[in-house]
């Protein structure tokens, strides 16, 4: 994989670290797609991922691949509360629907992307290396 789109997008479930006050927290996710020169996520607005985000915005992801190697994902959260990014998630992830039926139209549903992003490839043998977002 030679970004971190394809590496995440490959191996499904990713996790993302969010802060609760002092407490780290850890929660996995599923949905990534690129939109706007960006890494775009989702989540609803009634979670505390959501309010933790909101409260601090730094964050950072990790998706453990084949082979030893995982990818690490820091960067700042900013929401994107327009109908066609969210359109847009649906049109990606069928699966959506299936927990927000309403699709684009549902008020809990957000989409949010990343900016100050950097992306780092770890493996157990090999030195790590910055990698492109997409």
């Amino acid at each position: 994989m030679s970004t971190a789109y394809d590496f995440i997008k490959a191996n499904q479930v990713f996790h993302i670290a969010t802060v609760d006050g002092t407490k780290a927290r850890v929660r996995p996710f599923g949905f990534i797609m690129k939109r706007n020169d960006a890494l775009y996520f989702c989540t609803n607005n009634t979670k505390d991922v959501y309010k933790q985000m909101v409260q601090n915005p730094d964050v950072e992801i990790s998706s453990l691949g084949t082979e030893g190697k995982w990818v690490r994902l820091r960067g700042k959260v900013v929401f994107d509360d327009s109908r066609e990014a969210k359109v847009q998630a649906f049109t990606e992830s069928d699966m959506l629907l299936q927990i927000y039926p309403k699709g684009a139209d549902d008020e809990t549903f957000v989409t949010f992307y990343l900016t100050d992003a950097q992306a780092t490839l770890y493996s157990f043998t090999d030195a790590p290396q910055n990698i492109p977002l997409f």
